[in-house]
């Protein structure tokens, strides 16, 4: 198989029904800014010392490759197929609970922080902003994406801000408060 298809040089793609769209198509903005996510997940988890956030974060990589599916899959039609593309509320729990686990490690939050610290604290910051924009861009579907793929990518913005402030606790970076 080669990397070049030809078939996106005329600005469109296809989704995963085979329906072709622009490239500047909302739905593949939005799975575009999660594929952003998850590469700069693999460049915070690139520069980690801690095995076991490694571990977590290969993890949210691979249900960032499941949203993104359903991103590209309007027609629901990988989903009965392929189950490990599809993200459910079971995936919004395990987040939280890695959120609530995390947070038992850390001081308590006073004031805003600025990001910075390690670099990787300030990749899960970037991380944490381009999922935000991944989560603007999910809501303004037309017609509207299946609400757990929302909150799951909502829980995951949250859990990134923890993992940086983690990350420089971890290694003793002061957080810079504004």
């Amino acid at each position: 198989m080669k990397i070049y298809t030809r078939t996106g040089d005329t600005g469109e793609t296809s989704l995963l029904d085979g329906t072709r769209v622009r490239k500047n198509d909302a739905r593949v903005d939005a799975y575009g800014a999660v594929d952003e996510l998850n590469a700069w997940l693999g460049l915070a988890r690139a520069s980690l010392l801690a095995p076991d956030l490694a571990d977590e974060i290969v993890h949210l990589q691979r249900d960032l490759f499941a949203v993104g599916a359903q991103l590209a899959d309007p027609a629901d039609t990988l989903a009965p197929r392929v189950t490990k593309a599809v993200i459910g509320d079971d995936d919004v729990a395990r987040v939280e609970q890695f959120i609530d686990r995390l947070e038992t490690e850390l001081p308590p939050l006073r004031t805003f922080t600025l990001a910075g610290g390690t670099p990787a604290s300030a990749a899960l910051h970037v991380a944490r902003t381009v999922c935000r924009r991944a989560e603007r861009r999910m809501v303004a579907l037309t017609p509207p994406i299946d609400a757990v793929l929302i909150r799951y990518v909502n829980r995951l913005s949250d859990l990134l801000f923890v993992l940086a402030r983690v990350v420089n606790h971890r290694a003793g970076a002061a957080e810079t408060e504004w």
